[in-house]
């Protein structure tokens, strides 16, 4: 069995950003010591963050801070999660390259991009019909087509495209949903955050096994709740 640790990820970015923008590369080049100096170690992980330009992801008038620390507001009343959450939950969900991912929480399709730099397919649903039509636009200007991206319902996954062996959810639910846990294949991996709206949220780590389910509490966090349903609007 390979080390994907040590592997390259796959995926169709030739070069993360503008090769010319020195400001960009000195950028780039401090983010990644960010989250490595935050506990990040998994080269797969890193060399998928470098390569996704942030930039490309958030609204026009914060571009100069795409890669600071922090959650950014974007369309929709929702939030792009800071860097680190990013990093932390696709370490905590361990992809494979064989690997078939469910994303609950489309947004701008920023996670979608480095998840698709990992897996073999990504599906992912959002309830906002301008977060699913922009998040296309922006993963196909990438050249990134390993991925599926749907307008639907995240609290019932897509049952006709499971088992799932990873699921990463990014918004918070009061509980983790049946309908989720019940489309992850056995040694599969969910990442979600389980929490009041508004409030302190913990992440968890779910994993199956042949024996059942277990869940393992990682860090607080604050994500946006998870509604059920789609927008009648935007």
């Amino acid at each position: 069995m390979s080390d994907h640790s040590e592997n390259r990820p796959n995926g169709p970015i030739d070069d993360a950003g503008d090769p010319t923008d020195d400001a960009d590369r000195q950028r780039r080049a401090e983010f990644i010591l960010m989250m490595r100096a935050r506990g990040i170690r998994n080269r797969r992980v890193l060399s998928a963050l470098e390569r996704v330009p942030r930039q490309v992801f958030v609204e026009a008038g914060y571009r100069d801070i795409a890669y600071a620390d922090r959650a950014l507001p974007i369309s929709c009343g929702q939030t792009i999660s800071q860097p680190f959450i990013v990093a932390y939950m696709t370490d905590q969900l361990d992809v494979r390259e064989t690997d078939t991912v469910l994303e609950i929480g489309t947004g701008t399709g920023y996670q979608t991009a480095v998840l698709a730099l990992l897996a073999d397919h990504v599906y992912s649903i959002d309830r906002y019909r301008t977060l699913v039509e922009n998040a296309e636009r922006r993963l196909a200007a990438l050249g990134i087509a390993n991925v599926t991206v749907t307008l639907g319902d995240g609290y019932y996954g897509l049952p006709d495209e499971a088992p799932f062996d990873r699921i990463m959810v990014t918004a918070a639910s009061p509980e983790v949903p049946s309908t989720l846990e019940e489309q992850l294949a056995v040694g599969g991996v969910m990442v979600i955050p389980v929490g009041p709206e508004g409030g302190v949220q913990t992440l968890y780590r779910i994993e199956r096994s042949e024996d059942g389910l277990s869940r393992t509490r990682l860090i607080d966090v604050r994500f946006v709740p998870l509604v059920p349903g789609t927008a009648r609007q935007l």
